[in-house]
């Protein structure tokens, strides 16, 4: 019995000294990815958010005059129409396949 032990004591070493790496690395980033945000943060965030509606405000003015809706043809429109209508399709019966039933949820 004490043979057991010893081996147990064993590999629970073993399994302490192999995970240690593993769980110093998970450390040192949940420190810092776990975190709650400081108010410096949300200054942060809030340039950066003006920063890229301004960009896509000029984006967007450009891309309606270059090529926007006004140069789409009818063949591309319902081109287009075709293609989300099929990526619809394709989710419903994903959720179909899911419930392994047409109406709703069997219960």
């Amino acid at each position: 019995m004490s043979q057991l032990v010893a081996k147990a004591q064993a590999l629970a070493n073993k399994i302490v000294v192999a995970a240690r790496p593993q769980l110093e690395e998970f450390w040192k980033y949940a420190k810092v990815e776990l975190s709650p945000p400081l108010p410096a943060d949300f200054q942060k965030l809030k340039k950066t958010a003006e920063t890229a509606k301004n960009v896509s405000k000029k984006d967007m003015k450009g891309q309606l005059k270059k090529s926007g809706l006004s140069q789409t043809t009818v063949k591309e429109a319902w081109l287009n129409i075709l293609v989300t209508v099929e990526v619809i399709t394709w989710f419903y019966m994903g959720e179909v396949i899911g419930r392994r039933h047409f109406v709703g949820y069997k219960v």
